[in-house]
């Protein structure tokens, strides 16, 4: 039988006493692990992070802080191959897995060096200037910010079990705020693994970072107006956990990120074999194949000038023929499997809704896809082939409300960037469009137009196409987050994410002690 997944709680690595239920390798159906289906003393796991980790962080300043972020990004950056040959059994590729298991590692990078250099080496973070508020100048307000008293806790979704994690971590641990991570189940083992090379580097202090490998039941239950709940998953879970009653009625601070239909425009001044042209129809294959289309930030909707559809297909599905689907583990093959068979059952219902407003030009989500890995199972495995969408229609709602969680995108036509603007709003929020053009005044009114719907917004043309970091890439340094159907939340963003875990106070006083205050004296 193979191993349960153990929680690492209260300082110790505990397993489960039930047997769990099994997780299997994406490509090949092997099972990999074993995970509990219930839940933990979630009372004794957040006293644990409260009483013991949140004293532990604090008694260090931000720069003590941000050296443990340094440090523990050395560290895990040794591991990287072991990370990422387990990796290949939740059905990334090893490119793939450098988005995950890299792109955190970096994230911790970031949030160390800018720890490093824009934050003080003290206890408290002034926030704005002092201001007089009496005529004699004895009486003024300085506003601060200081660490909150609770736990970050955060819950993740399957498609990237480190990423997911680290990018919360960071501002957390930075911040002074233990870390309580819940891992989205399929994938946990990939989780389960980095926690473990963190808890054995003995790096962070004791009860900074807890994992619960089990039911989240009960877990809200538990939270304060002191602590923050920070989940990424679909906009269903996001609104359920929004509004559960303790959420509610004790203010407790919560972000969401969920997954939403994202577009990229090409411009109307792109014509067929322009630089932009080739950008933007590369730009829509990478986001349709990296991670298997599994990304919350993927491209979902294409939107294309009228006279240009059919030149876009056709150069669409030229590089999707020559995508090879197949075991993750065959350095030949682009594009590996959905993250489980349940996974892929979910990707079939969804397109087969959007083909009711859609007729696929490319690909089929039942068969077996075009070159198509000679050591990969279709049967066992969790593969389904990239599908391409035309909607000739797009005012069809169900292009622009269906979200296809994987290798799916549809192609629609516009007349106009009023009219692209309008149908990209449809998608009711979303985190990311790209902006495919070589027209500063069309770049302009599309981010005018579209900026109030979106956490971010890539502008390429092909002056910067070579060092644009790419529509689908949530860089530590940007908002992760969107309005509406994107969960109304924020992430990263550079330290701006470090506040979330912090209280804003006024303190007003004599200036020489809000002086001495934001000076560091006094233990500050």
């Amino acid at each position: 039988m193979t191993q349960i997944l153990s929680s690492y709680i209260g300082g110790v690595w505990q397993a489960p006493r039930d047997e769990g239920t099994t997780l299997l390798d994406a490509a090949t159906g092997a099972p990999v692990a074993r995970i509990s289906t219930k839940p933990v003393d979630y009372a004794a796991v957040l006293g644990h992070a409260r009483n013991i980790g949140g004293p532990a962080l604090r008694e260090l300043n931000f720069q003590e802080r941000a050296g443990l972020l340094t440090a523990l990004a050395k560290h895990l950056s040794g591991l990287i191959p072991d990370f990422t040959e387990l990796s290949l059994r939740t059905g990334a590729t090893r490119r793939d897995a450098t988005v995950d298991i890299d792109g955190g590692i970096g994230t911790l990078f970031v949030y160390g060096g800018k720890g490093a250099k824009e934050l003080p080496a003290g206890k408290i973070l002034l926030d704005g200037e002092y201001e007089q508020l009496g005529k004699g100048g004895t009486f003024g307000l300085q506003h601060i910010s200081v660490p909150r008293l609770g736990a970050a806790v955060q819950i993740n979704a399957f498609n990237f079990p480190v990423w997911g994690m680290l990018e919360k971590l960071a501002p957390a641990l930075l911040a002074g705020a233990p870390s309580v991570v819940k891992p989205a189940s399929q994938t946990a083992y990939l989780t389960e693994m980095v926690v473990r090379a963190i808890i054995d580097s003995q790096i962070l202090p004791e009860g900074a970072l807890q994992l619960v490998c089990g039911r989240p039941d009960g877990l809200l239950d538990q939270l304060t107006g002191q602590d923050s709940l920070s989940v990424t998953g679909s906009r269903d879970t996001a609104a359920a956990l929004r509004r559960h009653p303790v959420i509610a009625s004790n203010s407790v601070r919560f972000t969401a990120e969920a997954d939403s239909l994202n577009s990229s425009i090409l411009a109307e001044d792109v014509k067929a074999g322009d630089p932009e042209f080739d950008i933007f129809v590369k730009g829509l294959v990478t986001e349709m194949t990296q991670k298997a289309g599994q990304k919350c930030t993927a491209i979902r909707r294409a939107f294309v000038p009228a006279g240009l559809m059919d030149a876009v297909q056709d150069a669409v599905v030229a590089q999707l023929a020559k995508i090879t689907v197949g075991n993750p583990a065959d350095e030949s093959t682009r594009m590996g499997a959905l993250a489980s068979q349940r996974q892929r059952t979910d990707v079939r219902a969804a397109v087969a809704t959007l083909m009711s407003a859609a007729r696929p030009v490319f690909g089929d989500p039942q068969t077996v896809p075009e070159n198509f890995g000679v050591d990969a199972d279709f049967e066992a495995g969790a593969f389904i082939s990239p599908v391409l969408l035309r909607a000739d229609d797009p005012d069809r709602e169900e292009v622009h409300a269906v979200e296809a969680f994987g290798p799916v995108s549809t192609l629609l036509p516009y007349e106009g960037i009023e009219q692209a603007l309008d149908y990209v709003a449809r998608g009711q929020g979303s985190l990311v469009t790209s902006i495919v053009t070589g027209d500063d005044d069309f770049a302009t009114r599309a981010v005018l137009g579209s900026a109030p719907w979106h956490g971010r917004l890539l502008v390429v043309n092909a002056d910067n196409a070579a060092e644009n970091s790419g529509h689908g890439s949530a860089m530590p340094h940007a908002v992760h987050g969107g309005p509406g159907r994107a969960g109304g939340g924020e992430e990263l963003a550079g330290l701006r994410s470090v506040q979330h875990h912090l209280q804003r106070t006024a303190v007003q006083g004599s200036p020489d002690f809000l002086a001495r205050l934001g000076g560091g004296e006094e233990g500050a």
